[in-house]
């Protein structure tokens, strides 16, 4: 028989968390300096993974200075989120900005994350050294899904730092996307394919990962 569900007493109400396996993991995924977590992109990429992970939550946030705050941290959504699903594996995901931020969460000695996914790192800027070794300082288990044509980070130079990396480390190329796995209908037509079956493959590579790692713990 299964555990009655869980209660938690907030503001005089009580909040359900469902029973759902304990490896069903949690997903805190982060939005890029482009667009907020409500863009469309986002949206999309967050039923997509929240489906294929069988996530218990996909929790999103908006950093404040999209609100016209000051550019100070960000929400500690990952603990927030750690803390609704005790038990379930943490996920952080982020869509370029939003994937080095992650990295550099799970790079914190008390963050227990069990694996990063990062939508487009952007490796090539000003800060190019800073954002390189963000990737050598990550502890857990990373995947790396980048366009080959993504003009914030060259393959080769992506290979090369993922080779100095000490975790475990993969990389799903979306063969001639761009820095948001964008495919040029020139490109789709030549290898008679569409940008929806380009997408869906990225995130089937990244649920074999995820299961992968999970499977680990």
């Amino acid at each position: 028989m299964a555990p009655p569900p869980k209660r938690r007493r907030k503001d005089d109400q009580i909040e359900v968390i469902p029973n759902e396996s304990s490896k069903s993991p949690v997903v805190v995924f982060a939005h890029g300096a482009g667009a907020p977590s409500s863009s469309e992109w986002m949206k999309r990429w967050k039923d997509m993974i929240g489906k294929a992970l069988l996530a218990v939550d996909v929790v999103t946030f908006d950093y404040p200075y999209l609100s016209g705050g000051k550019k100070r941290a960000p929400p500690k959504a990952e603990k927030l989120a750690a803390a609704k699903y005790p038990g379930h594996p943490l996920i952080l995901a982020g869509k370029s900005m939003g994937s080095r931020v992650s990295c550099m969460v799970a790079a914190k000695a008390d963050s227990n994350v069990s694996a990063v996914i990062c939508l487009g790192y952007p490796l090539k800027g000003s800060i190019a050294s800073k954002r390189e070794e963000t990737l050598l300082q990550l502890p857990v288990p990373t995947i790396f899904v980048q366009g080959s044509k993504d003009a914030l980070c060259s393959l080769e130079k992506l290979t090369a730092v993922r080779n100095k990396m000490e975790t475990v480390n993969e990389l799903h190329v979306v063969e001639g996307g761009d820095h948001s796995f964008k495919i040029g209908k020139k490109h789709l037509e030549s290898i008679e394919s569409t940008q929806e079956a380009a997408e869906e493959e990225a995130v089937k590579a990244i649920t074999k990962f995820v299961r992968e790692v999970l499977g680990e713990l």
